[in-house]
């Protein structure tokens, strides 16, 4: 039986944000010092997974609430892009690296979700060709780079989860997801014409469906999606957040989320924008 450890590689580093840790530790530095701790300790938030160029600044405003004294485990929630899957799906790693420092996934709890039946193994080559974990592991290493030794990952592509790991309070969950994505190449163009330009037109759209996730609403939010389609690609993870929250709160549990920030990539004005990236980008912390 070989101990051989298996590693990811960052495959976006270079591209989608910089492969150098001392300028990748500056940049995420920047952008956490722009924001405050409102709501911390977070148990839950929801983040974007486009390139930092577009999201690095509106991602610090979730990431500020991790309280890394407090944090064991990190759950990170992210949707497919390129292949379809059947059911939820676990790494075949042992060790995902960042610019900054190896993030090691949590071997024990991957064991728990691998006995339930409802998980399938990724390639790695399906691994590192999806970006919306990775986008999300340079943050995390930052947010907890006071006790890097004392943590470990669960990323799970699509996800599920079980309401007894959200209940754990040193356990972190990161919801990766962008909102609506407009345009032809994204064969969505809602728009509704009170609310003025479309870009005001989507914010109001996304704006929408924002409140109804802090509602903690799981069947408001999954009619909101077969009403208006929106393109927000973490669906999936975010209705089974919702859902996990539900199956708490019937148990007593209290508990609240708030978005902290909405951004955008661009303003789409004209048609003519169609054909470029319009992706929003929210977050929000759950407290208990």
């Amino acid at each position: 039986m070989s101990n051989r450890v298996v590693c990811r590689e960052a495959s976006h580093a270079g591209s989608w944000y910089t492969a150098s840790g001392p300028r990748l530790n500056a940049q995420l530095e920047g952008w956490l010092s722009q924001v405050q701790s409102t709501e911390r300790p977070a148990r839950a938030i929801i983040a974007p997974h486009a390139g930092y160029t577009y999201c690095g600044s509106c991602a610090a405003h979730a990431y500020k609430q991790v309280d890394p004294s407090i944090t064991r485990r990190i759950f990170i929630l992210g949707p497919s892009h390129h292949v379809p899957l059947s059911r939820c799906a676990l790494s075949s790693v042992d060790i995902y690296r960042t610019p900054l420092y190896d993030l090691r996934i949590d071997q024990k709890i991957y064991g728990e979700l691998w006995k339930t039946g409802m998980f399938e193994r990724m390639s790695l080559q399906t691994d590192e060709d999806e970006h919306s974990i990775e986008m999300h592991l340079p943050y995390t290493a930052k947010a907890m780079e006071s006790h890097k030794d004392e943590f470990t990952i669960i990323p799970v592509l699509v996800g599920a989860l079980s309401d007894k790991y959200l209940a754990d309070p040193s356990n972190l969950f990161v919801v990766s997801s962008d909102f609506c994505h407009w345009g032809q190449r994204f064969r969505y163009s809602y728009y509704d014409e009170s609310q003025g330009e479309i870009y005001r037109s989507i914010e109001h759209l996304d704006k929408m469906g924002m409140s109804i996730i802090e509602q903690l609403d799981p069947v408001s939010f999954s009619n909101y999606l077969k009403k208006y389609h929106n393109t927000i690609c973490g669906r999936h993870p975010i209705g089974v957040l919702l859902n996990a929250i539900t199956e708490l709160q019937k148990n007593g549990m209290n508990m609240s989320f708030s978005f902290l920030n909405y951004a955008q990539s661009s303003q789409c004005r004209n048609w003519q924008d169609s054909c470029e990236l319009c992706s929003w980008s929210t977050h929000g912390p759950l407290k208990l």
